[in-house]
């Protein structure tokens, strides 16, 4: 388990990048800098990561062996740049004033968290503060070898179960064919006012505007999503769903649901009109994928965040 500041007490800073690179295979860092400054002396590019100029996944490395994966970003930064404030390890689970990050499963291919609402999955170019900075800070507090591998993503306003590998064989092959791998993602999503039907599968397609935006397509053009629903509680005010998603589109869940008439509360991207809990009423409880490995099947959960529960007691 691990601890980071508040989000007020983390300081970040405008960084300027001259380059940004995407990784395409599994290889040592220096190398993978060495074949893509190939203009650029070797020394110089040694003085850049030891001048704390490379980030990957918006971590400062330094290490010259560091073991990149399929998907990883390297950005390379105009200036040294300054680190965030260190996780650090904790016992309690909670304490006053602070965010934990619960490890909620771990094997030796894998580590799953509970990601509180609010972070992001993996830095973005205006936000270097995520769940893979400070998992990453952990796990090489104990082994300086140690480090996450990105398989999947959710929204920075969901909460709920992330998972990593920790090697970069196991995280090649899930990141390449993922959805043949999962067997179930389940949600829980609170939404504004009664469902006229308490179960349901909603098969559209989804479109993204110029904006960023998600919409549910009229004519069938775009991805196909496919979203099972059930109702478990009802309050008059809102209902509580049990989400299943056989397809993983962006935002899928979000749109669906707004397109039925029941946004979900707190949705500033989507729209809402109540907000009791002061977040996106949306977390991931389940996931279930295959060990490309060992075939197990393998099961991770994440509680019910307290304020979903209490909104229906």
């Amino acid at each position: 388990m691990f601890m980071r500041n508040n989000k007020n007490d983390v300081k970040q800073e405008k960084i300027e990048y001259t380059n940004i690179f995407k990784v395409k295979r599994s290889q040592e860092l220096l190398q993978f800098l060495f074949d893509k400054m190939s203009n650029t002396s070797k020394n110089n590019v040694k003085t850049i990561l030891s001048k704390k100029q490379v980030l990957v996944n918006g971590s400062v490395v330094t290490q010259f062996n560091y073991m990149l994966a399929n998907e990883d970003e390297v950005r390379i930064s105009k200036r040294p740049v300054m680190e965030l404030t260190k996780a650090k390890p904790v016992n309690a689970k909670k304490k006053k004033g602070k965010l934990s990050i619960d490890i909620i499963y771990e094997d030796d291919n894998y580590i799953a968290i509970n990601k509180p609402y609010n972070l992001l999955s993996v830095e973005s170019d205006n936000d270097r503060e995520s769940a893979y900075y400070y998992l990453e800070e952990f796990m090489t507090s104990e082994d300086k070898t140690a480090r996450p591998y990105v398989i999947h993503r959710i929204d920075k306003e969901t909460s709920g179960v992330l998972v990593f590998a920790k090697n970069p064989k196991v995280q090649s092959i899930l990141r390449l064919h993922w959805d043949e791998y999962v067997i179930k993602r389940e949600y829980a999503a609170v939404v504004e006012g009664v469902m006229d039907e308490k179960e349901g599968r909603i098969v559209c397609y989804l479109e993204e505007d110029k904006n960023n935006m998600m919409h549910v397509s009229k004519i069938n053009k775009g991805q196909k999503a496919i979203t099972n629903y059930r109702v478990t509680k009802c309050n008059g005010a809102y209902s509580l769903l049990n989400v299943d998603i056989e397809t993983g589109r962006k935002n899928q869940i979000r749109v669906v649901l707004k397109s039925l008439g029941h946004g979900i509360v707190g949705d500033e991207k989507y729209g809402f009109e109540k907000n009791p809990f002061k977040r996106l009423g949306l977390h991931a409880s389940k996931l279930i994928f295959k060990d490309p490995i060992t075939k197990k099947e393998i099961v991770i959960t994440a509680k019910l965040p307290a304020a979903f529960k209490a909104l229906f007691e």
